[in-house]
């Protein structure tokens, strides 16, 4: 029986063991149960998914979704904190934890997680298996985990996460306003995503400096077919948005560099109907989608 993650256990338990929560690994642990749940309930999870936890910190929510799950694998980076979850878990026969970075670079999943996320994903029955994220993710690993989750293999059906408002606000911002970003598009061109509650730093232990939230990301096959090649998409949508207040014909020529002249992009932006003078924050999603296909159409045919 896994114990309740409460402000007075979590004191009582660090002090014991003569832990204390490290910030640089973004430990912030909720201590409503009541929204722990909320986490599990938001993900809808069942007996047809995997679930993937990042950050296991005590285990607490890592108990609730081994109860619906068919299996999950809980990854923690720290080793005193993985020992105190593993004594929570030991009894808990389709979880498997794992001690190391889910992450070998920003931009790149651990190999041999992933190796072990499609093992298990392998051993549910075809026809019926789901793969989801469900975590209280730690803020300082939080967008990276994100965005490279949606171009690894399995794709997640859903991702159901805790993480800074700041960040579900860039994740659901529409063109044109302050938050709009690569980020945005990226996640927007693959999935649907919609903040379920915000969270005051009240409800965490230590409490954080932000607010956070709780986002649903919803991964879409039909959206995704949109995108001729993710990965160059991936690639070109962050160097168009690294500076996304200049003009689209600046960036696009700065994006495309080596690949393309100035009037072959001059001729891609004329195909589309693009003025070189708009900015491309004021793109919207499926207008930044059919820009970056027809630039990997030109780059190949200019090979």
């Amino acid at each position: 029986m896994v114990n309740r993650q409460t402000a007075s256990y979590l004191t009582k338990r660090f002090q014991q063991t003569g832990m204390r929560p490290l910030s640089r690994f973004g430990q912030n642990f909720l201590i409503d149960l009541n929204l722990v749940d909320l986490i599990a309930d938001s993900a809808d999870i069942d007996d047809r998914d995997l679930v993937l936890e990042i950050g296991t910190g005590t285990g607490s929510l890592t108990s609730r979704l081994a109860a619906r799950a068919a299996h999950v694998i809980t990854v923690e980076i720290d080793t005193n904190l993985a020992q105190l979850a593993q004594e929570e878990l030991e009894d808990l026969p389709n979880v498997t934890m794992r001690l190391h970075d889910a992450l070998k670079n920003k931009n790149n999943f651990d190999p041999e997680l992933l190796e072990n996320i499609r093992e298990e994903f392998d051993k549910l029955p075809a026809k019926r298996r789901r793969f989801k994220l469900v975590a209280n993710l730690p803020y300082n690993v939080a967008t990276p985990i994100i965005s490279n989750l949606l171009r690894c293999d399995p794709i997640p059906d859903v991702i159901s996460v805790t993480i800074q408002k700041e960040l579900a606000d860039r994740i659901v911002a529409p063109p044109g306003t302050k938050d709009y970003s690569a980020l945005s598009i990226w996640i927007q061109s693959v999935a649907n995503a919609s903040i379920v509650r915000t969270l005051p730093p009240g409800v965490f232990w230590p409490p954080p400096k932000v607010t956070s939230a709780i986002i649903r990301i919803d991964t879409d096959a039909n959206l995704r077919a949109r995108i001729d090649d993710i990965d160059f998409f991936h690639e070109k949508l962050r160097a168009l948005y690294f500076h996304r207040r200049k003009f689209l014909r600046s960036v696009v020529l700065s994006a495309m560099k080596g690949e393309l002249d100035k009037a072959q992009v001059d001729a891609v932006l004329e195909k589309l109907g693009f003025s070189g003078e708009i900015r491309a924050e004021r793109l919207t999603v499926a207008q930044t989608i059919e820009l970056v296909n027809e630039l990997g159409t030109a780059s190949a045919e200019a090979k």
